[in-house]
Formats: structure tokens, C-alpha cells, sequence
């Protein structure tokens, strides 16, 4: 096991990684930038280092300033978090290339998921379901356009180098196609810089469930069950829970199955989400990997009662993975919620200042809150405005939505 780390991340996720380190007796360096000077994961950490402005280009997006900071405090190894520079493969590659280790995938695993249509030809290939779709290279809009008659509608245009809900088109008949095609890749080309698309058949009242798997470098993959996160704002999710009120245990595990093989296609090592879209009669489709530790992690944690990131960092020190599949088990309901500093009456925009009054409810077996801030802290402009998240777990869900509430 590793004796120091650096976590290449801020707010609460810092604080949740430097929480197991000190469990285990492992030393954690803080990096922030001029915005940070004062956040919590820099009092939480044994030492920090300032590394730039405070917009992230200027210091988290900075990986040569992170990875001259692990080598500065002799960390061993990086831990990413989520977001900044988590499913950066350059980074991961510029991290080994260090001599230090990257807590996370290989690079060349991440790379395999940078393309959407690559990721589904390549899923397809290894006996995962792919939603009906085109992922080819023709982008003749005739052609396109051909090929939208053969999927049927309706369907979907999407960026195929997109995220973040841009690049997207829902197309209900042939005599809207054309200009949503032309829209979309118009978005796409500002977006991402390049304007190819790919076509997919549109699931219509679909639910989002997602599978956390697990490899190490020792060739054992396995998952702990499913979270689901169909509740979504712009895209983005706000609520999740395990288990999914909708799964059967025959279902269950053909998803399982279908995440660990997709694991397997691109040689995955570490912690990993493997995200579907289901239909309404329950058939499963792949929509992507996700290369990290998910924001929603806490719930499938709180119903296993494993630590993730002592996982990460036992297969990322080169051991095996704690448990085989069969010994995955899990007990009772747990929801996540996600708190956010915004304001109501302008949309929901993000809000900043600082923090007057907040009371948060106190841990227990059923209550658990990951944090970034405390009363009187800081909200900055410059970082997302997810400042904590409440997790509860019960018995059941009728419980656990007692409990949330």
C-alpha cells in the first residue's frame, strides 16, 4: 500500500479520499489553487501546494504543475476524483511516465472510450448490447439521412466526440431530420471541433442504470450491482439509488454479466461505471464507460458496506481485488442527493458567497454527508456549485425515502 498520495482535486471529493487515506495511516498532499487557499481538503490534507489561478486551466487543469508537486512531497501516487483531470489519458500517461502511479485506468483504456462511435462498434464486437444505431464514417447528409429511414423513428443525432448534453437532436419523423442534422452538427463543430455524428434509435421513457465495476491488474473484473440515476436536470443527474426500484434479479444480472465483459473490451483495471439506457420493456443498451470514481459512489457503498477508494488504492499498489463476485453482497436501500449552492428565483444559477448558515443533519448508520465546505466557508465562482451530498440508507426504499426526506 502506498505511504503518501496526491489528490489532483478539490471540495468534497478531496475530503471523502483524504477521509480512507487516514484510516489507513496514508499521508495525502492537497493541491489548490488561489480561490482554495483556505477550503477544507487544504486544512483536511498533512500538506498542500498551491498551483495556479483560480480558474482550473490556471492550476487543476494543469497536470505538469500537479505532477511537479507529487514528485516535490515524494507522493507515490495521484488520485484524480472526478471531473478536472480524472479521464484525461494524457495525463494518466504523463503520471506513469513520472515514475508515479496513477490511481485510475490505463490511458489506453481511457482512449478506447473517447469516441462514441468507437466505444459501440468496439462493445458490439464483444457481445454488449448497443442501441439500433449508426456509427459509420459516411456523414453525407443523403446518406445520414437514408440511414435514419432504416433505424426508424424516433431517433436520436448525437456528437459523436460530444458530452454534456450538446450535440443532441431527438428526430420524431423524415421531414424533420435534415435540419435537426444540419443544427447538430453546427453545435457539435463549436462545441468539440469536430462535427461528425452518429444516429441512435431513441428509447423512448428510458430509465439510466448503471453498473460499478471493479478490475485489477492480476485479470479479475467483477461489479457490485447496479445504481439508478434516472432522475436527471439538464442532463445531469441529481438523484440516484441502489438498488434500481425496476431491476429484476434475472435482469440484474444479465446487466452485471454485460458490464463486466464491457470492462474486459477495453482491459480495464481499477474503479469503473459501465452506464445503460433501459427501455420500459427492460431490454438494455450500452451508452458509455465512465473512466473514474463516480459522484454517486456513496450508494453503493452504503448498501455493500465497502470503501471504493481503499479499493482503488489496494488495486492501484498492485494488489488483487479484496472479494470474488460471489462474495458481493448487498443489504437495504440508499439514496444519494446532491446540494447545491444556486438561487431559485434566477433558474437555478449557480450562487457564490459566503456560506452564513449551514446545517448539516449528523452522520449515522443511516445518515452520511460528504462535504466540502462548513458554516462560514467560501463558495467560489470559479468550480461547480455542488457543495455536499446526502446519503441515506434503510431497510428498504420506503424507508430510505423516510429517511431522505
Amino acid at each position: 500500500m502506498f505511504t503518501k498520495i496526491l489528490i489532483a482535486n478539490r471540495g468534497e471529493i478531496a475530503c471523502r479520499i483524504i477521509r480512507t487515506c487516514r484510516q489507513f495511516g496514508i499521508r495525502t498532499v492537497a493541491v489548490y489553487s488561489d480561490a482554495d487557499a483556505k477550503a477544507q481538503h487544504v486544512k483536511q490534507a498533512d500538506e498542500a501546494i498551491h498551483v495556479g489561478g483560480s480558474i482550473p486551466s490556471e492550476s487543476y487543469l494543469c497536470g505538469d504543475k500537479i505532477i511537479e508537486a507529487a514528485k516535490k512531497t515524494g507522493a507515490q501516487a495521484i488520485h484524480p476524483g472526478y471531473g478536472f483531470l480524472s479521464e484525461n489519458a494524457d495525463f494518466a500517461e504523463a503520471v506513469e511516465a513520472a515514475g508515479i502511479r496513477f490511481i485510475g485506468p490505463k490511458a489506453n483504456s481511457m482512449r478506447k472510450m473517447g469516441s462514441k462511435a468507437g466505444a459501440k462498434d468496439l462493445m458490439s464486437t464483444h457481445g454488449v448490447p448497443v442501441v439500433p444505431g449508426y456509427t459509420g464514417e459516411n456523414q453525407e447528409p443523403a446518406y445520414l439521412f437514408q440511414e435514419a429511414d432504416r433505424i426508424q423513428y424516433p431517433l436520436m443525432i448525437k456528437a459523436a466526440h460530444g458530452g454534456g448534453g450538446k450535440g443532441m437532436r431527438i428526430v420524431r419523423s423524415s421531414g424533420e431530420f435534415l435540419a435537426n442534422l444540419e443544427s447538430c452538427q453546427r453545435e457539435a463543430k463549436n462545441a468539440f471541433g469536430r462535427d461528425r455524428v452518429l444516429l441512435e434509435k431513441y428509447i423512448e421513457q428510458p430509465r439510466h442504470i448503471e453498473i460499478q465495476v471493479f478490475a485489477d491488474s492480476h485479470g479479475n473484473t467483477i461489479h457490485l450491482n447496479e445504481r439508478e440515476c434516472s432522475a436527471q436536470r439538464r442532463y445531469q443527474k441529481v438523484i440516484e439509488e441502489s438498488p434500481s426500484p425496476f431491476l429484476t434479479g434475472e435482469r440484474r444480472k444479465q446487466m452485471g454479466d454485460a458490464a463486466v465483459q464491457a470492462a474486459k473490451a477495453i482491459d480495464y483495471v481499477n474503479a469503473g461505471t459501465v452506464e445503460f439506457i433501459v427501455g420500459a420493456d427492460g431490454d438494455f443498451y450500452f451508452m458509455e464507460i465512465n473512466t473514474r470514481l463516480q459522484v454517486e459512489h456513496p450508494v453503493t457503498e452504503m448498501v455493500t458496506g465497502l470503501d471504493l477508494v481503499e479499493w482503488q488504492l489496494r488495486v492501484a499498489s498492485g494488489e488483487k481485488l479484496p472479494l470474488v463476485q460471489s462474495e458481493i453482497q448487498t443489504k437495504g436501500h440508499a439514496i444519494e442527493v446532491r446540494l447545491y449552492a444556486e438561487d431559485p428565483e434566477k433558474n437555478f444559477l449557480p450562487g457564490s458567497g459566503r456560506l452564513e448558515k449551514l446545517h448539516l443533519p449528523a452522520p449515522s448508520k443511516n445518515v452520511r454527508i460528504d462535504a466540502g465546505v462548513v458554516e462560514g466557508d467560501t463558495v467560489s465562482i470559479f468550480y461547480d456549485p455542488m457543495i455536499a451530498k446526502l446519503i441515506v440508507w434503510d431497510e428498504d426504499r420506503p424507508r430510505a425515502l423516510a429517511q431522505l426526506q
